[in-house]
């Protein structure tokens, strides 16, 4: 179900809501089955509500993870570029979800939305969500090669689809995510989908205002994931304070 767009009123949240927001990754092409055994073991310590791994590992992460816990597992499709054509995109989803795939991530194609072909990019989306459907699927936009009107146009397809999120980035780009995007895009979507924010998140106060704008999940690598919890845990009566954001 879509949530508001933003927060109406001032709320708390304490670590373990904060940890229910956030999915933590070893998705880089470097990661090895150490990383992805070390990602399961913070994600379980933490109550992290996903963790990601690269598609070949998912069976692993799913096996190291308990199953009455509360982390997913999961993985991207058509990541890190999204150029893979639709076909591929559709049985790559539907092996992960066959190798044990509670939540997937998928790439949007960047050039064929900067094409402005977008029927194609719509289409692209379904069919995926049909094939892993009553799964939730994450479109990711890569914020980072789009113009703003281009960011609304992946926005309103990605509202169109059936898809469950918006997500800003992959993590392989230099481009953080800001506030002032963030602000966009909530704007954009106005509660027709949910908003994930990835990239470059790195403070509380950051995460504080961004809820405030109406994002609710966050990719954040796992070391600061963890220290975020911990800090959110020391604030006065162990919980941060959200404020609603003019949109």
């Amino acid at each position: 179900m879509p949530r508001a767009p933003a927060a109406a009123h001032a709320v708390a949240l304490s670590s373990s809501d904060l940890a229910a927001l956030i999915d933590i990754s070893t998705v880089q092409a470097f990661h090895t089955e150490h990383d992805v055994r070390a990602l399961a073991t913070v994600a379980s310590a933490n109550d992290f509500i996903a963790a990601h791994v690269l598609p070949n590992f998912v069976p692993l992460l799913r096996s190291l993870l308990p199953r009455e816990g509360r982390t997913l597992a999961a993985g991207p499709v058509g990541f890190p570029s999204g150029g893979h054509v639709t076909a591929i995109k559709v049985a790559e989803a539907r092996q992960l979800v066959a190798d044990g795939a509670q939540e997937l991530d998928m790439m949007i194609n960047v050039g064929r939305l900067k094409s402005a072909d977008y029927a194609y990019v719509g289409d692209d989306i379904r069919a995926v969500v049909e094939a892993i459907a009553p799964l939730p699927l994450k479109v990711i936009l890569e914020i980072g090669h789009l113009s703003d009107d281009e960011i609304k146009r992946g926005c309103e397809i990605v509202a169109g689809s059936g898809a469950a999120f918006v997500k800003t980035g992959t993590g392989w780009t230099p481009h953080a995510t800001t506030i002032e995007k963030i602000r966009l895009i909530t704007g954009f979507v106005g509660g027709a989908v949910e908003v994930k924010a990835s990239g470059g998140i790195r403070t509380l106060d950051t995460v504080a205002t961004m809820v405030g704008l109406g994002v609710t999940r966050f990719g954040i690598n796992a070391q600061v994931a963890a220290d975020l919890v911990r800090q959110c845990a020391a604030l006065p009566g162990g919980t941060l304070r959200i404020e609603p954001q003019a949109a």
